[in-house]
């Protein structure tokens, strides 16, 4: 029997506000612990929460850029359950009138576009962190975190593979950085996905029972976490058992999931209006003050670069997947007018050391202005695009600019032709059988002796007057 996999996404977004969403304690990341609290997020009795307007703001921009209708009335709920990194033992969330509703965002896979339906986007608080600490035994809370903004993303279930799934987190998550309402660190937390997994025989209509996998924070995890979940439930159902309705717990290491509870019935949250903070009501003209605001999306911006810089649209695609990456290649080619050379290096060598390294593209030392230069350093003969090479990863390692690297190391390139032709004599010297087989036709030895002249130049002879000098010898 062919079954087919139904997944659903929970994906919680720390929103890039200066201040927590109910006080005024500062949301940086890594201070340290216990540091950034206040009686009102660490839930002291008698504090009255007072609601951060540029965190109902991001929501609704997210809102927006993801296609939903943006209530004109909402208000905040209490969700009450205990959890020891949660003070108040209950969250200020929203329950029956979340801010966003009904929209979708458009994926492609395998050439076709997909729609995949939002449910809703709702604003809430996060909880503190704790801290376990297998060698003293004992755990600890930090509640720096707790009260920071949070939206959650709930998708309606219409993905149906992990590649789907992979592709539409990596879409939302250039979004939301586009409109500037998270950084979306999932190493630090700001974006944690919580997967939905049944699966069902092709062409039943009923969902078949779910797990819960939550607070994944790898687009590779949600990979392989979906593709494990899936497989394990067909296992169980082809050996005539029953898939559990259960949380579960995703092990990256292992590779595998392990059960942590079962949900025999629907949890009950005893949800009922936060009363400490009045209901909202947002203006259209808020609102749609608020939509004009909203920048260029990443795929009208991937069909500027194709119209406006010549690109392939492939090339458009890689570049405008991260914005700091799109802004960093509009700036190099305000620089130096020509994007193909700017978006292979920005492609090649820059994105290589990127995901070596495990870096953000902010992060990067290299400047724009200082890959220009290395750019007109090779246009200008001063290295070549070889040395430039080596010259790019030293300033990635240092941060330096080309000029200083090129001088320090002695990696100007020979363009001297009577000294590149004292070199070539002594190669040509010392190769004859590579010179005897050139003249016999055999082209490829003509390969190997320009290969040995850069060896023995260290890269740094033109290539071009090599090739010149080269023939002009063997040809005497």
């Amino acid at each position: 029997m062919k079954y087919e996999t139904v997944i659903g996404l929970e994906i919680h977004v720390e929103l890039s506000t200066e201040s927590k969403v109910f006080c005024s304690c500062s949301t940086e990341f890594g201070a340290e612990p216990n540091t950034q609290c206040c009686p009102v997020c660490i839930g002291m009795p008698g504090v009255l929460p007072v609601i951060n307007k540029k965190a109902l703001e991001y929501s609704i921009r997210a809102g927006l850029a993801l296609n939903c209708s943006i209530a004109t009335y909402t208000k905040m709920d209490r969700k009450n359950y205990f959890y020891p990194d949660l003070p108040r033992a209950c969250q200020i969330s929203q329950h029956d009138v979340p801010v966003c509703q009904n929209g979708y965002l458009d994926i492609v896979i395998d050439d076709q576009v997909k729609r995949i339906g939002i449910n809703r986007i709702h604003l809430e608080e996060d909880a503190g962190k704790l801290l376990h600490d297998p060698y003293m035994d004992h755990t600890l809370v930090d509640l720096n975190r707790s009260g920071v903004p949070l939206i959650e993303i709930v998708t309606e279930p219409d993905l149906r593979t992990a590649e789907e799934a992979r592709v539409f987190l990596e879409n939302l998550k250039n979004i939301l950085q586009y409109i500037d309402v998270s950084d979306c660190k999932m190493q630090e937390g700001s974006l944690r996905c919580d997967v939905n997994v049944s699966v069902r025989p092709e062409g039943q209509k009923e969902f078949g029972e779910r797990t819960e996998m939550k607070n994944l924070n790898s687009f590779r995890a949600v990979y392989r976490a979906i593709e494990y979940e899936a497989s394990r439930q067909i296992s169980v159902l082809e050996e005539g058992g029953k898939v559990l309705r259960e949380t579960r717990r995703w092990d990256d290491g292992l590779g595998r999931s392990f059960a942590m509870r079962t949900k025999e019935q629907a949890q009950d949250y005893r949800y009922f209006p936060e009363p400490d903070l009045p209901p909202i009501e947002i203006d259209h003209e808020w609102v749609e003050k608020i939509r004009k605001e909203i920048p260029e999306l990443p795929a009208q911006r991937q069909k500027r670069f194709v119209d406006e810089y010549g690109i392939p649209d492939y090339d458009a695609g890689v570049l405008t997947a991260s914005k700091d990456l799109a802004d960093y290649f509009e700036k190099c080619v305000d620089a130096y007018q020509n994007p193909k050379t700017v978006s292979n290096w920005l492609m090649g060598d820059f994105l290589r050391l990127v995901n070596e390294r495990s870096i953000e593209v902010s992060d990067v030392p290299v400047t724009p202005e200082n890959l220009v230069n290395l750019l007109r350093l090779i246009d200008s003969n001063v290295i070549s695009g070889t040395i430039a090479k080596t010259v790019f990863e030293e300033m990635f390692n240092t941060g330096k600019d080309p000029e200083t690297i090129v001088e320090e190391k002695g990696l100007k390139q020979i363009s001297d032709q009577d000294e590149l032709v004292e070199i070539i004599k002594k190669v040509i010297a010392d190769n004859p059988k590579s010179v005897e087989d050139y003249k016999k036709g055999k082209k490829k030895a003509m390969g190997f002796l320009v290969g040995q002249t850069m060896r023995a130049t260290k890269g740094r002879a033109n290539p071009q007057l090599v090739n010149k000098i080269l023939l002009e010898e063997l040809n005497k």
